[in-house]
Order: C-alpha cells, then structure tokens, then sequence
C-alpha cells in the first residue's frame, strides 16, 4: 500500500497548478486544467469513466453514506431526482454541540500549516473530485434536475475551476503581506530604533456553507474552498434535495485531509430533514464566523440581518434583462437568445428574464423589425431550437420543484402568451417533468405589468417587455438593477452611443454586462478565472465570484512586534 502524501510532496505536485492559476487570474485569459470533455476521462487516466461513475453512483443508492464524523445521533434524507428517481440516500444527523467543538479543535494545526501547504491541500482534494467526474455528474444530474453533459461540466470541471480559482486567490491574499519584516527607523546622531516584526494570516473561525438545489457544487465550492485555504474549518449544509454531491465532496476532502496528517473535521457534513430550518440554528451560533449562501432573496437577507457575528457571503435573486436597440445579426442574435432562455430550463440565476424592446421596432441587417415580430421570431427561434425532442430533453433537463412548474402555469395569467410552454416525454425517464419555456408580451407603460417584470420568476418564464425607445429601455435597466439587482445584464445595438448608454447603466449600477453575443457564448455563462459572477454591487449579490474581496475578509493579519 502506498504511503500517504505529505504536505512537501503535495506542495510539489500541485504548485505548478497553483501559480498558473496566479498567472490567469492577473491575465484573465482562458485556461482550465480540469477537462470538460466527457471521454477525457477513464480507467487509463486514473479516473472514472461514464460507465465507471453510473456504477459508483448507483451503489450509493438505497443505502447509509458514512462519514465517521462526530455527533452523529440519526440518520436522514428523502432525496427524489427531479427525473422520477428516489435516491433513498440516508445522511448521518449530527448533534453540533458536539461537532462544532470538534471541528474548533481541528484548527491550530491547520492554521499553523500556513498558505501554501492549505493550497496544496486543497488542490488534492479537488483533483481526487475531478478523479471522479462522472460519478459527481449523476449526482448533481439527480439532485438538480440538469441534463446529464450539462451536469458533468458544470457540476464537474467547471465548478472544480471556480474552487481551485478561490484558492489561488485565498494564497495570494495571504501572502500579499510578507511572514517576516525588519523595521528600522533613522534616529540621526542616536541610534535607529529597530524592530522585528512577524506576520501571520490567522483564520476567522468556523464557516458555514448552505448549499443551493440547483448547482450545489458549482455555488458551493467557491465558499468552501475559500474557507478551507485560508484555514477555517468549513460545515457544509447542502439543501435537503441535493444533499449527495456536497456529501461526496465532504467525505473526499476529510479522506485528503487524514491522509495528508490533519485532523478530517476540518471538514464535516451537516444534513438535515427538509423543514428543520438547520441553517437558521447554525448560522447564528458564536462559533460559526463565516457563511457562504445561495439562495432566496428572503432567507439572504434574513442571514445578512441577524448573522451578526459572521462574515455573510450571499447570492440571492435577480430580474436578468437583455436591451435589444439594433443589431447586424438578426439571425445570430435569436439563436443566442433562444440558447440562453432554455439552458437547463431558464433554472439559472443568470438566466434572462427581461428583454426590453422599443415598441417602434429596431434596426438588423434583415432590414426594421417591429416589436411584435422580434417576438415572434424569438419565440420561432426558441420553438425550432426545441422543435427535436431528444435535442430539447439534453437542453432543458428536468423542472427542479413543483414551484417552477406552477411559475409556468401561471404566467399565463399575467400577459399575452407569444409562445407557450409544452410538456416533453423525457425517452429515459418517464417521471421526469419537461417543460419548454414560455414567452410573455407585457407593455412596459402600463403600472400593472411592473409587478411581473420587476419581481424574479424564477425557471423558464421571459418577458418580452415593449418600451417607448432605447433611452427608456435603459432607464427600465437602471431601475431594475437598483431595485431587483441582476446578476447578468444583456445588450444588443450596433450604435456607439447606445452602447456606452447601456455600458454607463451597467457601471452606475454595478453590473456584468455582455454586449452584441450571436455565437458560442451565451450571457448566462461565466467562465472562472476570467469572468466575474455576480459583482457584489447590486442586491442580487453582496459578493462576487471570485475576486480579492470574497477571500480577503476570512482571515486576519495578526503582527508580532519584537525589540530587535
């Protein structure tokens, strides 16, 4: 058997990966060492392939997920994939006034590792997770609802980038200050005054990580990355429907941890029964000092408002808006929009929702367009985008709660349907519910419809909202952000001055923007180490992922002084 790395050889394995990471977060060019292809993985890569990872997921099926962690006083779970499966998975239930204590205790020794051994650490635990890929894909797929490629990339090498990306920043935050300083100040004809000073990154305290239904490893690794490299020990609350992925990362990151000579409570699990309210009990306890969360708008700023005693990093709700003034591809730009509206059923929180076109039309390179065929065409773009079923199913994936199916049944109710939504029989799994999207007509001068366009419909709802001009199409923008925040902002017009319009809009009010998209890369997409996710500067967010920001506040600079 082989012997279990040590923090020397882990620093030696991984630092190459670590500074090109400090390389591409100063250059914010692409690169990735986590491959998204499904076939760059099998047995000869010491990874798992598709079938490998189908196998390792069913036999978690049915049975008792065993953490050895401390605390435990039951078992629980009642995970159904939103395609008709029950994942019968039961989580141990933990008593935290014996976990937290044994979680406190973990820490010296972490602590005392400092930044690039924390690094290296970490950067095992994420290349034992990307190892097993497929197997994760199944999980998040039957948790979250995605199709099954969207779940292997971005519940997999993608979510993977978002947390090695949070360790490079969390190292170079920490070593932005030297360990080690002599000071020495000139006193002319008496003798200098000389001190020996030390600096050490001294972690927060616990942090607590409450997970979301829908990307729990996409959102959720960049907080328990962050966390961990800066060295506090991180208590994972997944949502109780996708408890498995984050289940599978807690047990791979306490396995790295033992073997790698520190304490496995570093790292522990807190599962619950859906309506427990868990989160709530543990975000205000004194020992939990941090606290990462996605989710409602609601429970985001309840967190914010009586989390008192910790550093609360949120991601909530937004109202996304797309302003269409002209464009030079018509054609490009529906295909675009069409992609972005049905991608994983619009079950994303930078998915559009408005799209805000003057009610006199805009110029394309297929001459003027009126308001009412915009619309019809994008909802003619959506319909043969989806018109194959098979092609549709790999796009949309499944309604993730009953809640997304009633948002489509009622959007009816709120304006003229331009396309309605359709239910599709999903070939391998019939209990699956599949929903098209659904595109709403509402007139922006009416007070009326401002209670749908200014309020997040969360899932595959749009709203096609006719304004007087491109001027008031921005002014809507504005007002939108502010109020709702956005996590994404869209814009098309081929005119210069409107452009800096929108772009000034997107500046005021703190908004990542993507101008004039007709081809591979849609506004709903991020990639780590170049794009910003969220800004942390409207009320959709208090924090982006990732910048200095969101790991500079997990620790603190302690100084020793010495007379030298």
């Amino acid at each position: 058997m082989a012997a279990a790395p040590t923090t020397v050889q882990l620093i030696e394995k991984h630092r190459p990966t670590l500074d090109r990471a400090l390389d591409t977060v100063r250059s914010r060019a692409y690169w990735s060492p986590h491959p998204e292809h499904p076939k760059a993985y099998g047995q000869e890569h010491g990874s798992l392939d598709a079938a490998a990872g189908k196998a390792a997921f069913d036999a978690l099926l049915g049975g008792r997920f065993e953490l050895d962690q401390p605390g435990t006083v039951g078992w629980g779970g009642a995970e159904r994939s939103p395609y008709g499966l029950d994942l019968g998975v039961e989580y141990p239930l933990v008593d935290v006034d014996v976990l937290l204590p044994a979680m406190r205790e973990a820490m010296p020794d972490w602590a005392a590792a400092g930044p690039e051994a924390r690094a290296a650490v970490c950067l095992e635990i994420l290349s034992r997770i990307n190892a097993r890929t497929h197997e994760f894909a199944q999980a998040v797929m039957h948790t979250s609802g995605q199709a099954y490629m969207m779940a292997m990339q971005a519940g997999g090498p993608h979510a993977q980038d978002r947390g090695l990306e949070a360790v490079a920043y969390a190292y170079a935050e920490q070593t932005r200050t030297p360990e080690r300083a002599h000071w020495s100040k000139p006193q002319g004809k008496r003798d200098p005054l000389n001190l020996d000073k030390t600096f050490t990154a001294v972690p927060r305290g616990i942090a607590l990580v409450i997970g979301c239904n829908t990307f729990p490893t996409w959102n959720g690794y960049p907080g328990l990355f962050a966390s961990l490299a800066t060295g506090n020990p991180v208590l994972v609350k997944p949502h109780p429907r996708a408890v498995l992925p984050l289940a599978l990362t807690v047990r791979i990151a306490r396995e790295t941890l033992a073997e790698s000579g520190f304490d496995p409570n570093l790292v522990a699990l807190a599962a619950e029964e859906e309506g427990s309210r868990i989160a709530a009990t543990l975000a205000v306890r004194p020992e939990v000092r941090i606290i990462d969360y996605t989710g409602s708008t609601e429970f985001g700023d309840w967190l914010e408002a009586n989390a008192r005693q910790a550093q609360v990093y949120t991601e909530k709700a937004g109202v996304n808006t797309v302003v269409v003034d002209s464009t030079d591809d018509y054609r490009g730009m529906l295909a675009n929009l069409a992609f972005s509206l049905s991608l994983y059923s619009g079950q994303m929180c930078t998915t559009p929702q408005n799209v805000l076109i003057p009610r006199g039309g805009i110029s394309t390179d297929g001459g003027k367009k009126s308001y009412d065929e915009v619309v019809a065409d994008l909802a003619a773009a959506v319909d043969k985008l989806l018109g194959d079923d098979a092609r549709a199913v790999a796009l949309l994936g499944a309604i993730v709660n009953p809640q997304v199916g009633a948002r489509i049944d009622a959007a009816g109710g709120l304006g003229e349907v331009a396309l309605a939504s359709r239910q599709i029989e999903h070939p391998e799994f019939p209990g699956a519910t599949v929903r098209t999207p659904v595109i709403v007509k509402l007139d922006g001068g009416k007070t009326d419809a401002e209670a749908a366009y200014l309020s997040e419909c969360f899932g595959p709802v749009s709203f096609a909202v006719a304004v007087d001009s491109t001027a008031d199409a921005v002014e809507l923008l504005r007002r939108t952000v502010r109020e709702k925040g956005a996590m994404t902002v869209g814009a098309y017009t081929t005119d210069a001055d409107t452009e800096r319009l929108v772009e000034e809009a997107c500046l005021t009010e703190c908004a990542q923007l993507s101008l004039n998209l007709t081809g591979g890369v849609y506004v709903n997409q991020t990639a780590a180490f170049s794009d910003f996710h969220g800004s942390g500067g409207n009320p959709a967010a208090n924090a982006a992922l990732c910048d200095g920001a969101f790991v500079a506040n997990r620790f603190r600079v302690v100084e020793v002084r010495r007379q030298a």
